[in-house]
C-alpha cells in the first residue's frame, strides 16, 4: 500500500491540536511494509508521554483512512542530542549551550548560544589559539547562514 506523503502530513497537523509542538521531519518510505517516521520537538523540549499521545491519535487517523488492515509502522520521535536543530524554534530552549555551526560559504564556528532573535542566532565564538582560548564577543548569525548547528555535548 503506498501511503500519501501530503494526506499523512494534514493528518500529523490535525493530531498536534491542543500540544505546543511542531515537526521537524516527516519520512514515508515505499517498503513492503512502510514505516512512517515523524520527529517533533518543541520549544521547551518534548518527553515521552506527548509522542504517545500524538502517535495514537495519528495511527487512529491513517486507519481511519486506509483502514484497518493497512500494514505501515509508525514512529513518533523527538531529536536527540546528536541531531542538528533544523528549525528556529529549536534554538530557544538552548540559550547558554555551546554549539557547533557550518555555514553557507564554508566556515565553522563553535561558540556559546546567547540570545534568539527573529532573523538569527546570537553567537559568542570561541577562537582556539596554541594555549589559550578567546571567547568574542556576541554576533548575529542569520539562520538563512546556518547549513547545519549542533550543540557541543559536554560531559563536565
Amino acid at each position: 500500500m503506498n501511503f500519501d506523503q501530503n494526506r499523512i502530513a494534514e493528518m500529523l497537523q490535525d493530531s498536534l491540536a491542543g500540544f505546543d509542538l511542531f515537526v521537524v521531519d516527516l519520512s514515508v518510505s515505499d517498503a513492503i511494509r512502510p514505516k512512517i517516521t515523524v520527529t517533533l520537538d518543541s520549544e521547551q523540549g518534548l518527553g515521552i508521554d506527548e509522542c504517545a499521545k500524538v502517535s495514537r491519535r495519528l495511527a487512529k487517523r491513517i486507519d481511519e483512512a486506509y483502514g484497518e488492515d493497512a500494514t505501515y509502522s509508525l514512529e513518533v520521535t523527538s531529536p536527540g542530542a546528536d541531531q542538528p536543530l533544523t528549525d528556529p524554534r529549536q534554538y530557544t530552549r538552548h540559550v547558554g549551550r555551546t554549539f557547533s555551526l557550518k555555514l553557507q560559504d564554508g566556515t565553522e564556528k563553535t561558540g556559546k548560544l546567547e540570545a534568539i532573535e527573529a532573523e538569527g542566532i546570537q553567537l559568542a565564538e570561541v577562537i582556539k589559539d596554541k594555549s589559550k582560548t578567546k571567547t568574542l564577543p556576541a554576533v548575529l548569525v542569520p539562520f538563512t547562514d546556518i547549513q547545519e548547528a549542533r550543540i557541543v555535548i559536554s560531559f563536565k
